[in-house]
């Protein structure tokens, strides 16, 4: 919602000064068509230039993020918590082995099953399946796991984030896109520079009408579309840092409350359950995760 405030206010305030200082829409309008056209094109051309499908798909699926926000709620940290407290839990008393099944075809286990978005989340799932089946195979030094996790969290953060990137590089070169847009208008002028005053002005105003749109889609609406998914993502990584530091604790001898109560302190501010709140929910779950 604050996002589409700010559209609106950028929108607003940009050609409402211009109307009030009596400035006119009609050259503006007749241009636009045509300066969109060749800014527009010419950016979305450069975006498939620059990047891989997946990274052109990635970043405009992303796009909702702008207007809903990160793709984690409350909620789902509550869950990845309830998650990891059961999967430690099980770790303590049954061993690594009594999971393996579930390790096996994580998105068919019942046990993931209890949190679907979670069981949803491709690289979560892995994640936590890859590292616990490791374990399995007695890679149990916490430094190790944990620096492999890191490694694994560092690699999906990166190629989340050349999305963002792949916008960003859009919003610097739109206005020099603008430019070249503004510039083959005044090509075309020249080509009448035997017409009367009056029209030359007319065409040299809607060239001009390029560099505008080129700065004004760069600095109003890509380039912070950009910053608020680099924002997004950034706050999303932090679900992937609670399961590396829940295991990590394990790996540490710590027991699953414990566990938890630290990978906790990672969990965004706004979105952070209290020590209360998820003790609550802690209790709520079943003593045996595993029990049909």
């Amino acid at each position: 919602m604050l996002a589409i405030v700010g559209f609106v206010c950028v929108i607003g305030m940009v050609f409402g000064g211009y109307l009030l200082a009596g400035g006119s829409f009609g050259i503006i309008l007749k241009a636009l068509p045509f300066e969109l056209m060749m800014i527009g094109g010419a950016a979305a051309g450069t975006l498939l230039i620059a990047n891989g499908p997946h990274v052109v798909k990635g970043a405009l699926g992303d796009l909702k993020m702008v207007v809903g926000g990160p793709r984690w709620s409350r909620s789902d940290y509550r869950d990845l918590l309830s998650l990891m407290f059961m999967l430690v839990k099980l770790l303590k008393t049954k061993g690594a082995l009594a999971l393996e099944a579930h390790l096996e075809r994580p998105h068919e286990s019942e046990l993931f099953g209890r949190f679907p978005r979670i069981q949803k989340d491709h690289f979560a799932l892995d994640f936590i399946a890859d590292t616990l089946r490791m374990m399995t195979m007695s890679m149990d030094d916490p430094y190790q796991v944990e620096d492999c996790m890191q490694r694994a969290i560092r690699k999906h953060h990166h190629e989340t984030l050349a999305r963002a990137n792949a916008l960003q590089n859009i919003a610097d070169a739109l206005p020099a896109l603008g430019i070249v847009a503004a510039v083959l208008g005044i090509v075309k002028t020249m080509s009448h520079i035997d017409q009367p005053v009056e029209i030359l002005g007319k065409m040299i105003g809607g060239a001009l009408v390029g560099t505008f749109l080129g700065v004004f889609l760069a600095y109003g609406f890509v380039g912070p579309i950009a910053a608020r998914l680099r924002d997004a993502y950034e706050q999303d990584g932090q679900f992937y840092a609670i399961i590396r530091d829940c295991i990590v604790a394990y790996l540490h001898g710590h027991s699953a409350p414990i566990a938890v109560e630290l990978a906790r302190a990672n969990v965004p501010s706004i979105l952070q359950p209290s020590f209360h709140e998820l003790d609550e929910v802690l209790n709520g779950l079943p003593a045996d995760p595993l029990a049909k």
